[in-house]
């Protein structure tokens, strides 16, 4: 049974939150329009151009606080326990992402736009997710941090490995400058060093669990065990 880490904001916050987050998009909307809105045919026009602005907007804001959609577990067995951004997550960042450059596209094709009150919004709107959350699950898309009694596996881009527990001399939890954990450092009865970058593999909201896991299954080892 999987292990809640984060949960979703509830529905109804959720729900409300972007309510007023497309409201306010939308009734700021018009100023990307070189047109003023007339009481005609146009009008309608207009309003779905602003509906189209103000569901850009959204989008991006589903993406960018992933509280609102998704919540973030683990679902440890008896023998392992496993680390990693789940890829159907970033799948559905992906697909709903989509929709902005296809909204962007034909707004600038069917509309008179004041392109500068457009252009900015097309350039939050199209690169704040990509460079806040996209590029990173697609670069780490394939790594995780295996647990188990007997090993520890690890994937990080280009480095990767398998560490036997049984080789293992101490583990040391290293932290950045704000204190928050970031690698864990390994030290083998070889004398060899061993780093896994924690934060190159976007495990941060696990770090907590990944500790708690050390702390029990690990003890001795963080305790530095004497060869």
């Amino acid at each position: 049974m999987g292990k809640i880490i984060r949960a979703k904001l509830p529905i109804e916050y959720s729900i409300g939150i972007l309510l007023l987050i497309f409201g306010l998009s939308f009734f700021l909307a018009g100023r990307i329009f070189e047109t003023p809105m007339p009481d005609t045919e146009a009008g309608a026009n207009m309003y779905l151009g602003m509906f189209l602005v103000s569901s850009a907007v959204t989008v991006m804001v589903l993406i960018l606080w992933e509280e609102l959609l998704f919540p973030v577990q683990i679902n440890p067995s008896e023998t392992e326990v496993v680390f990693r951004n789940h890829r159907s997550k970033l799948r559905i960042q992906v697909l709903i992402y989509l929709s902005i450059p296809v909204i962007v596209v034909f707004l600038y094709a069917n509309y008179d736009l004041n392109l500068y009150s457009f252009v900015p919004w097309a350039a939050v709107c199209l690169t704040a997710p990509v460079a806040s959350k996209l590029v990173s699950g697609i670069n780490n898309y394939n790594d995780f941090l295996r647990l188990t009694d007997n090993e520890i596996e690890y994937k990080n881009n280009e480095k990767e490995g398998i560490l036997l527990v049984s080789n293992i001399r101490q583990i040391k939890l290293i932290n950045d400058d704000d204190g928050i954990l970031s690698k864990l450092g390994v030290s083998l009865t070889d004398k060899s060093q061993v780093t896994i970058d924690l934060d190159e593999m976007e495990l941060e909201e696990f770090y907590d669990s990944i500790k708690e896991y050390l702390s029990i299954h690990y003890q001795k080892l963080l305790e530095k065990r004497m060869m």
